[in-house]
Parts: structure tokens; sequence; C-alpha cells
């Protein structure tokens, strides 16, 4: 009994320091005051449509995904036919990672009104869950001939979809395509990279990577994965510097710092 009562006890006050963490979080704290402030402009003005989707967005800015696809439900009940909003919510499920619903929502938008962009979304969407119906939606898109920068993303698109299931060499001839198309397609060298890296062709990963630098040398992922390739080689002192030239770009890129720290460690 009395180590259940210890453990009780401990499960207590463990909870209770967890809550006094959460009530003295600064970030929680200004969180739920932008979220009280938002909330009370909302209610003196509960016929603003306009202040409900500039709420959608603070949300979605605060990673608060659930709560801003509760306000887009609340915008489409009342306009059922609207496309924007379907594509909104459709957005919003991409970034809280629920592709299922993602792929509903960029639909019922497509049903409504059919724009490249709400198209592109989709079959970008479906390339990356392996689905074939990527290809009709891209052919559709193609069939517009609205130029070389549309066709690019088709292209791209496609590689998608080959590259996920396996088949490498038609996905790097779909991605060299996409470049030749539009050279400032930075996913598309990327996605050629991923390619070289996995196969362990850490040669090419790095021209690839290198010629993106070259292209946009404020690109920080391709500085990240040029590291990853050179830490691969044992290249350490060029993998820290790219590592850094990463971070120091992108200060959000968490897996750039921790690398760093790895190797200054070793």
């Amino acid at each position: 009994m009395k180590k259940i009562c210890f453990l009780l006890t401990f499960i207590y006050v463990f909870h209770s320091c967890r809550d006094e963490e959460k009530k003295t979080d600064p970030q929680l704290s200004s969180d739920k005051k932008v979220i009280a402030e938002w909330t009370e402009k909302i209610n003196a003005r509960k016929d603003s449509l306009q202040l409900k989707k500039q709420f959608v967005e603070v949300l979605d800015s605060l990673k608060m995904y659930d709560k801003a696809i509760e306000q887009i439900d609340s915008l489409i009940f009342k306009d059922k036919l609207n496309s924007d909003l379907w594509l909104r919510k459709a957005q919003l499920h991409e970034n809280n990672r629920d592709t299922p619903e993602a792929i509903r929502s960029y639909e019922k938008s497509i049903e409504i009104y059919p724009t490249v962009e709400n198209q592109l979304n989709l079959a970008n969407l479906f390339a990356e869950s392996k689905n074939v119906k990527a290809f009709a939606l891209c052919k559709n898109v193609s069939n517009m001939g609205l130029g070389r920068e549309t066709d690019a993303n088709c292209n791209f698109i496609a590689g998608i979809y080959f590259a996920r299931t396996g088949n490498s060499n038609k996905a790097i001839e779909l991605f060299d395509k996409a470049i030749n198309d539009n050279y400032i397609l930075m996913e598309a060298y990327m996605e050629k990279g991923f390619i070289f890296f996995e196969s362990k062709n850490f040669s090419k990963a790095i021209a690839t990577f290198e010629t993106a630098i070259k292209i946009n040398n404020q690109y920080a992922d391709a500085y990240y994965w040029k590291a990853k390739c050179d830490e691969a080689l044992k290249n350490k002192e060029e993998a820290i510097l790219n590592y850094q030239r990463a971070f120091g770009l992108d200060k959000q890129m968490k897996e750039a710092k921790l690398a760093i720290e790895r190797l200054d460690g070793n």
C-alpha cells in the first residue's frame, strides 16, 4: 500500500509540476492572449467575414490547425459553393498532415471551380500518395497550353509519383524535363538530389545540390543536403561549414544546428 500511495503522490506532483509549467510557459500565455483578443474582435463583429478569414490565418500561423479548420467550416456552412474556402480548408488539412481530408477538400474545391492551382495541388498530393490519379490532373492542366512553367510543374509532379513508387530513372528524367522548362524550380533539383543520395551516389548528389546553390545561393535546403553528403563522405570540416550555412539562412532548421553540435563534439 505504501508503494501505491507513493506512486499516486508522485503522479500528482508530476502532473502538478507539468500544469505549472504550462501556466508559466510565456509562449503559451502569449498564444492564449492572441486567441482571446481575436475572439473578442469577432464577437464584436460577428458578421465580418474578412475578420474571420484573418483569424484563420492567425490560427494557422500558431499551428492551431483544428481551431482554424473549425473557423473555415463555420464560413463554409454559410457559403458552401465558395471554392476558395474549400481550397483554404484543404491547405489547413495539409499543414495538419491529414492527407485524406486534404484530398477531399481539394476535390470539393475543384468540383466547384477547377482552377489550375487547385488541380496541381491535388495532383501533387495524389503523387505523394502513389495514386495514379495524379496523371489525369496533370494531363488536364498540360492540355490547357499555359506555358513552360506550368508544364514544368506537371512534369515535376509526375516525377514525384515515380520517385515515390521506386522508378528512379523515370523520376530523374521527368525532373530534368521540369528543370529544362523552369530552371529555377528548386524542388526539382532537391528531389533529383534525394534520389542520388538515397542510392549513395554522393558525387552526383553533391553536383545536383551545388547546381541548386549556384541558381539560388540563399536556398538553405541545398546547403543542408550538400552537408549530409559531405558527412557521408567523412568530409567533416566541409560538412560543418555547409550545415552552418544552412542554419545561417534558416534559423528554424534545427536539424542543421544539431548536426553542427554533433560533429563539433566528435
